[in-house]
């Protein structure tokens, strides 16, 4: 079973009220119904005797009230009420109560950092505001049990991504994860020391287990999110003919991701960067569809996976990576994109989004992570001030 890490406690992010409340119109049945047994709770019957009749209301108020919190506790589980009213704290949910929420949006970080660069809360913070009704979770490879950050943690991106109340952080645990999987035989025979893009591989093998599991989105932690995703099965293109593993959605228990893991492990081969990573995807897409060229902004289906094209997350090509970094005369609306990838694995030189720079990537920033980017600022003047101090 996976396991917790208290990260935080709920914070004050603003998110969209969901619909069962949005201006009193248009209630779900669930909140509907909770509404229905507050305003009407449960009738009283009152015998004869009053000494009967007091220890049946006692029994009956008491009855009403377990009742009524055990229909609100199953509710925050199952409905968007939970993210914007519930006001438990999120450090007593495990990571399965979360994954089986369903849809979860999925990050993961398989290096042992322990504080996400803005890019990665960038990323985070843009899916938690573009699907506020889904569970964001962060999985991070360097946290453990016994790690206790909080919102005075000296760890800022904590503070400010735990304080989002569909953000969750918590441990990953690889042999957890591969359970019930082909990836664990592969994974109790691997050797992490002796592996050349260990990184990348254990990440490429987690990302399948945890969707094949669970179902949802994965996404890189250099997405920024910008609209919703409308599919349910999907790969993305990064060119015509050839699919990344940088994004993708499935329905949990989908043939084509246990398919992969299996492709996985028969094909494994640790030395070649991204075999296991989107060659595997291609290979494995290509082996069910005739893939052809894409014309314009159409996407591709087959066999119920929608094959999305590369306009979708890459308007901007990985050799041009670093336009992103640049300044624009004008710049790209992305109106055919659903998140855009920041290609930070070219980024050797470490380009980064500077305040008052007006790179494309600061201006994604502020439109689509501004608590990120008004920490950037902060952290900046930071900077500043006590690099003056130190001159004196």
């Amino acid at each position: 079973m996976l396991q917790t890490v208290w990260v935080s406690s709920p914070g004050t992010w603003p998110l969209r009220k969901p619909d069962c409340h949005r201006d009193g119109k248009q209630i779900s049945w669930k909140c509907g119904f909770v509404r229905t047994i507050i305003q009407h709770p449960c009738p009283r019957h009152y015998p004869k005797g009053r000494r009967k009749a007091r220890m049946l209301r006692k029994i009956q108020l008491c009855l009403c009230f377990f009742f009524v919190s055990g229909i609100l506790y199953e509710i925050s589980l199952l409905s968007g009420c939970f993210f914007s009213y519930m006001p438990m704290s999120k450090h007593f949910l495990t990571p399965e109560q979360v994954l089986n929420l369903g849809k979860s949006i999925i990050f993961l970080e398989t290096t042992e950092r322990l504080e996400p660069p803005p890019l990665v809360s960038c990323s985070v913070e843009s899916a938690a505001r573009i699907y506020q009704d889904r569970p964001i979770i962060l999985f991070m490879k360097g946290l453990t049990n016994d790690t206790a950050l909080d919102l005075n943690s000296s760890y800022a991106a904590f503070s400010l991504l735990s304080s989002m109340k569909n953000v969750f952080i918590f441990p990953l645990q690889m042999e957890t994860v591969f359970q019930e999987t082909p990836l664990l035989q592969w994974y109790n025979q691997v050797v992490p020391e002796q592996e050349k893009n260990w990184v990348h591989v254990s990440s490429d093998a987690s990302r399948l287990a945890l969707i094949w599991k669970y179902g949802g989105i994965y996404m890189d932690t250099d997405v920024i999110s910008i609209r919703p995703i409308p599919e349910e099965s999907f790969l993305a293109a990064q060119k015509s003919r050839f699919s990344s593993n940088g994004i993708f959605g499935f329905p949990a228990h989908h043939k084509f991701i246990w398919d992969c893991m299996e492709n996985f492990v028969l094909k494994y081969n640790g030395n070649i960067w991204g075999n296991q990573g989107p060659f595997l995807m291609t290979r494995m897409l290509k082996s069910i569809c005739n893939l052809t060229d894409f014309k314009g902004t159409e996407d591709h289906s087959c066999q119920n996976i929608s094959f999305l094209n590369p306009q979708r997350f890459y308007p901007i090509p990985y050799p041009a990576w670093s336009r992103y970094y640049q300044v624009w005369d004008k710049s790209p609306n992305f109106n055919h994109s659903y998140a855009l990838h920041l290609w930070n694995f070219m980024n050797h030189n470490r380009k980064v989004v500077v305040a008052g720079s007006n790179t494309l990537a600061e201006k994604l920033y502020k439109a689509y992570c501004p608590t990120t980017y008004q920490d950037l600022i902060r952290n900046a003047k930071l900077r500043d001030f006590t690099g003056s101090e130190d001159a004196a």
